[in-house]
């Protein structure tokens, strides 16, 4: 028996003790983040699966675990001896959690779950698909403590206030912004009482008080950053924001006296992380702006019966998609600098490759070493996915420095890699050429590219989502019969979470993942199809996006994008024959872009092997 059976062993014997007979266990905080710190790693600690997404359930004589396609064969491999059944979302026939929960517990019981570690929509969701059964849904059972006996402090890492040339407005700008905002919401749902109420989805209601739980956007809202989160410059926080207050929840140790006095001055109240929930519990008959799917049903529990809940994303989550002119000059110039240092990344592999041991996590420590250089860079905006040949097949693969692949003068290394610096957060992946490969793999190389090329190129109407633009990426792949289990891109923040909703692309709505919306001018959305062939390969490449105006017609206002990303695509696995004419001018008109952006920043040496590799494609070479 693992040691990971061992512990699910342990916690059947405090359902027992507990006399629960169902217990639930999301990847999650406090906060409904993606992405979350030691103290909340109570998943991979009784399973293994280190992915960012999967919930948990356990029984007395089951234990399963649900993930989605970006983590299959991660899951798999992570959850073999470990007695946990895989899950796989989205698949044909396999339930979703709450579908799997209503069965376990269709002839009564109990199930428990710590309720500031699952949001309200998903408890709400819960008491409808059990609603026919004589089930008991128990909130308050938090079984970490007794389970495991070494668990990290709660994260206190130090914030800083990031100063208006970085920004773009001051935080009493975004607050009047955001109070105006709350006088005419558009709710998705009202709760009263707990009950789901109907009304017109035209109807437009006045907040009196918004609470802000999700840690991005109070980061953004207060012009604060911090580390509480590995790659996620946020501070564990919640807001409450009213119209004429404002109140900040967190561990004051992470101010500096400095930054407490500027926030005072801008009228903003500092409280004790914990006592939202006090002071929840006194927001008597109010009219609360929330998001559901992002405050934890704890906290809601906390309010008087007597508020009317208004369930919306909030007015932040769109502010903050849309980047102002100051955030998008600062993210050109991040760009350029990322771009340095995955060009030099990328010339030294092809120069280095087969002359000296270089490994999939050797190959991500040099590329960090090239960022660091970089004038303002913080830290990466993810952990690098360093993957060579069959490990590229799992989308979020980690290498680990013991076992690490041994990279050979043949096949293909995924690099996927950010950095947050000052003047925002960038994400970009290459796919790399090491040597031979089958002609297979360049067939697939090139219908990624090609995907990705049409995508860039889109030009379309206000009014487009990303659902309606998707098909661009993946259309060269599904004439192929191939497809990839994830969605094609995803929004970027400011110098905060490297996935950012409500923008994104994706084939179909999934509801979940609120990356849905209108495309608006401003919003920075990456674009990364692949190809993800188990036992063989896998091939992403990764550009971002910026959406901007352009002409307006009788037909309307037409939109289209900008490339933000400036480092060049290996053109070694490339089918020129297999290009479109319009798709190989996207190309030669992107590559002539970044060798005239980076030659000054390139070596004599360097600047020649640019010259070449961003070299016109014809249809025969």
């Amino acid at each position: 028996m693992n040691v990971f059976a061992e512990r699910i062993n342990e916690l059947r014997l405090l359902l027992k003790q507990n006399g629960i007979d169902v217990y639930y266990i999301p990847t999650a905080d406090f906060h409904g983040s993606e992405y979350i710190g030691d103290y909340f790693r109570i998943l991979p600690y009784l399973s293994g699966f280190t992915g960012s997404a999967g919930t948990l359930f356990v029984t007395q004589n089951e234990a399963g675990l649900f993930t989605d396609g970006r983590y299959f064969i991660q899951a798999e491999q992570e959850l073999s001896d470990s007695g946990i059944t895989l899950y796989r979302s989205g698949m044909e026939n396999v339930p979703t959690p709450a579908e799997k929960l209503r069965e376990l517990l269709k002839d009564g019981g109990v199930l428990g779950f710590d309720g500031r570690l699952l949001s309200y929509a998903f408890l709400q969701q819960l008491k409808e698909s059990i609603d026919n059964s004589n089930a008991t849904i128990r909130c308050d059972v938090d079984l970490t403590e007794p389970l495991w006996r070494e668990r990290p402090a709660l994260s206190c890492c130090p914030a800083y206030r990031l100063a208006e040339c970085y920004t773009g407005k001051s935080t009493v700008q975004k607050l009047v912004e955001i109070r105006d905002a709350m006088k005419k919401v558009q709710p998705e749902r009202i709760y009263k009482k707990g009950e789901k109420q109907i009304f017109s989805k035209k109807q437009k209601f006045s907040a009196d008080v918004y609470l802000i739980t999700s840690l991005d956007d109070i980061a953004w809202l207060f012009n604060l950053r911090g580390s509480d989160i590995l790659h996620n410059p946020v501070l564990l926080s919640y807001a409450i924001v009213t119209e004429s207050k404002a109140f900040l929840y967190l561990n004051p140790a992470v101010l500096d006296a400095a930054t407490s006095a500027l926030l005072a001055k801008e009228g903003i109240t500092l409280r004790p992380y914990d006592a939202i929930y006090e002071d929840a519990a006194k927001l008597c008959k109010c009219t609360v702006l929330l998001d559901a799917r992002r405050v934890n049903c704890a906290l809601v529990q906390a309010l008087p019966e007597e508020c009317t809940l208004l369930d919306s994303p909030g007015p932040v989550l769109s502010a903050k998609a849309v980047k102002n002119a100051v955030e998008l000059k600062n993210l050109a110039a991040a760009h350029v600098k990322d771009g340095i240092a995955v060009t030099k990344f990328m010339y030294w592999l092809k120069h280095t490759i087969g002359k000296q041991t270089i490994t999939e996590t050797s190959a991500a420590d040099f590329l960090l070493s090239l960022r660091k250089e970089q004038e303002g860079f913080l830290e990466p905006s993810f952990e690098t996915i360093s993957a060579y040949n069959a490990n590229a097949a799992m989308m979020h693969y980690c290498a680990d420095r013991e076992t690490s692949a041994e990279l050979k003068p043949a096949g293909l290394l995924l690099v996927d890699s950010g950095g947050q610096y000052y003047e925002g957060t960038t994400d970009v992946t290459r796919t790399y050429v090491l040597g031979d490969i089958p002609y297979e793999w360049k067939q697939h190389y090139t219908a990624v590219l090609r995907g990705m090329l049409s995508l860039s190129a889109a030009r379309f109407l206000y009014g487009c989502r990303g659902v309606n633009l998707d098909i661009l990426a993946r259309s060269p792949l599904w004439q192929m019969g191939l497809d990839y289990r994830c969605g094609t891109g995803h929004g970027v923040g400011y110098l905060l979470n490297v996935h950012e909703a409500p923008n994104g692309f994706r084939w179909r709505i999934v509801p979940e993942r609120n990356d849905s919306c209108v495309l608006e001018e401003g919003m920075v959305t990456t674009n990364e199809p692949g190809v993800y062939i188990e036992d063989s390969h896998g091939i992403r490449i990764e550009n971002e996006l910026v959406c901007k105006k352009g002409e307006k017609n009788e037909y309307g206002q037409f939109m289209y994008f900008e490339t933000l990303t400036v480092t060049p695509i290996d053109l070694d696995a490339v089918l020129p024959e297999e290009l479109t004419a319009s798709e190989r001018k996207t190309l030669n008109e992107y590559h002539k872009m970044v060798y005239e952006t980076l030659l000054p920043h390139m070596t004599k040496e360097e600047g020649e092997w640019l010259r070449e590799v961003t070299r016109p494609v014809g249809e025969k070479e």
